[in-house]
């Protein structure tokens, strides 16, 4: 048997108790309290992967629930602030109208939404909880008079400043539920989608490119809006939004496929959207789709070539010479489209009074002319092999001295035509201009 091991004195035994018992008491009190705020969050914040609004998913919280949340996260918001501006009656009072009212009180509760989001931005984060973006979503897709624009308002506040709620917008379907009747939209409601498709597609690297790809309405909508309206914010939003949405290589079939580089080529011609327009034909000219669907089109190059011309446009001339670069890189065909629309001329112009960018572009593509230029006179310049001695000193005298009067022949024609540029440019430079004749040899450029 094992010894009995003799009882501590009652001293000790006191002594023990009162120094090991409130420890335990306080870390058993820590523990079921940490254990219940994080039950709590996790059943009230939802956080899951892209989910397709294909299938059906139940977004309307009980009643119960609504009110809990609503006066939890008023007293949290009482504790940080101080006091907000909006009353914790009424908070509650617009979600459970947008949860469970009528199609009338829903809008009432939007606008009030919106109002609340601009005057406390601390309630957006809480509208998570409530569950209030899945909601206004849904009345997206109403085909009521006024009642998606109401939303898209409310949207449109809550997405400021907020990645979560841009993600819960497009989670909850917002590209599957655009309006399909574009016409029916006044300009201030198709300016309001145009902004709210815009703040979205900052989430170009995660929901946004899963959605797209997933949607057949999200492109043909913006397309859409650039068709029916003449508001100039409008489609400076919407070309933001398609720039955006062209830096993903995976969303350049859906843009080709909806007629995305017409409407660019088509508004690229306007000064005042041509940044953003010819923005967006860069990064679908240097893939195979893009640059095919380019090559296609009447407009190239001749409006690509017009745009080049605009001396108080420098960006638009630095990104119509990238385009142009990337159509006549291996295409001996589009060179001579070019060459045949007189892009010759447009160059030597920008090589002397555009940007240094746009410079050593232009440089680049006379570059090419003039080699394939040459690659074509070889055969066919110089006396004939033929008709005359090889090695003879008298014929090899002519072949330089009539090789010596062409170059000649051609620089002097070079540096007329160059004069008549920078004279036309008011911005003529002898010295700069007789360096640039020295520096290119000018030997067979096509002009």
């Amino acid at each position: 048997m094992n010894p009995i091991s003799p009882l501590p004195s009652s001293s000790s035994s006191s002594s023990s108790s009162s120094s090991q018992t409130p420890i335990w008491v306080y870390s058993y009190i820590k523990l079921r309290f940490f254990n219940r705020i994080r039950r709590f969050l996790r059943s009230k914040t939802p956080k899951k992967p892209y989910v397709s609004t294909k299938e059906s998913i139940n977004v309307t919280p009980t009643s119960n629930e609504v009110m809990q949340v609503a006066d939890a996260g008023w007293d949290c918001n009482s504790r940080v602030e101080g006091g907000a501006g909006v009353s914790a009656a009424a908070l509650r009072m617009t979600v459970k109208k947008l949860h469970f009212g009528s199609w009338e009180e829903k809008e009432i509760a939007a606008e009030m939404i919106e109002k609340m989001s601009k005057e406390d931005v601390e309630l957006k984060k809480l509208m998570v909880d409530l569950r209030v973006v899945p909601a206004l979503v849904s009345m997206v897709a109403s085909d009521a008079v006024g009642r998606p624009e109401v939303a898209v308002k409310a949207l449109l506040e809550l997405a400021k400043g907020s990645f979560e709620n841009k993600a819960l917008m497009v989670e909850a379907g917002i590209l599957h539920k655009l309006p399909s009747n574009i016409q029916a939209m006044d300009e201030s409601a198709k300016h309001d989608f145009a902004r709210l498709l815009l703040s979205l597609s900052s989430l170009i690297n995660s929901h946004f490119t899963i959605a797209l790809q997933t949607n057949e309405r999200g492109i043909p909508f913006l397309v859409d809006i650039l068709d029916s309206t003449s508001n100039f914010e409008t489609q400076k939003c919407c070309l933001e939004t398609l720039y955006n949405i062209s830096t993903v290589l995976e969303n350049v079939g859906p843009l080709v496929s909806n007629g995305v580089v017409h409407i660019l080529l088509k508004m690229s011609s306007s000064k005042g959207l041509s940044d953003r327009a010819l923005a967006a034909l860069g990064n679908l000219v240097v893939t195979s789709q893009g640059k095919r669907e380019m090559e296609s089109s009447q407009m190239v190059p001749d409006s690509l070539i017009k745009i080049m011309t605009w001396e108080d446009r420098p960006k638009s001339i630095e990104l119509s010479a990238y385009i142009l670069m990337m159509l006549a890189h291996q295409s001996s065909e589009q060179r001579e489209k070019m060459a045949k629309s007189g892009i010759v001329a447009v160059l030597l112009e920008v090589a002397l009074l555009g940007s240094p960018l746009a410079q050593k572009r232009a440089l680049k593509l006379l570059q090419w002319f003039k080699n394939e230029k040459q690659a074509k006179m070889d055969p066919h310049s110089g006396p004939q092999t033929g008709r005359i001695v090889i090695g003879s000193p008298v014929n090899q005298r002519e072949v330089q001295e009539g090789r010596k009067m062409m170059k000649n022949l051609v620089k002097q024609s070079l540096y007329k035509n160059m004069e008549l540029i920078t004279g036309r440019a008011s911005a003529g430079d002898p010295a700069k201009l007789k360096n640039l004749v020295i520096s290119t040899s000018s030997k067979s450029l096509p002009f």
